[in-house]
């Protein structure tokens, strides 16, 4: 069988059981499955899910919504593990219960940093380009 993988050096596979992991868990947070008060005022989104290569391990990076009480969030979700690690596991029809890991998602902070920095009068300069606004 031939190994197809992407620009990003991940298998298709893989992103396609990521996918799937962060469908069911979006799902789960979503319809408010997991009783936790946190959870339950809180609305989080599921912004990414990286599988590992043996498919065991998915690191989950997770936003709340406005980025409010990112640390009570994370600490709720690590909390109810157990639970969301089985819910996964019951619609995600896997040989292996995928252990979950959860992680604040940076990417939209390294994003507004970037765009700052792109937009510096410095860098600007450095481009030869004018100010149109």
């Amino acid at each position: 069988m031939r190994h197809i993988e992407t620009n990003e050096g991940r298998s298709v596979r893989l992103l396609r059981v990521g996918e799937q992991v962060r469908h069911a868990l979006s799902d789960i947070l979503m319809r408010g499955d997991v009783h936790d008060d946190v959870l339950a005022t809180h609305h989080v989104s599921v912004t990414e899910v990286r599988m590992s290569p043996d498919l065991r391990h998915a690191t989950v990076f997770v936003k709340p919504l406005l980025g409010k009480d990112e640390d009570k969030v994370l600490k709720a979700l690590r909390t109810n593990t157990a639970y969301l690690q089985s819910e996964v596991a019951r619609r995600v029809n896997m040989k292996y219960a995928a252990r979950l890991k959860f992680l604040a998602d940076e990417s939209f902070e390294e994003g507004s940093h970037i765009d700052t920095l792109l937009r510096s009068p410095a860098v600007a300069r450095d481009l030869g380009v004018e100010d149109e606004e």
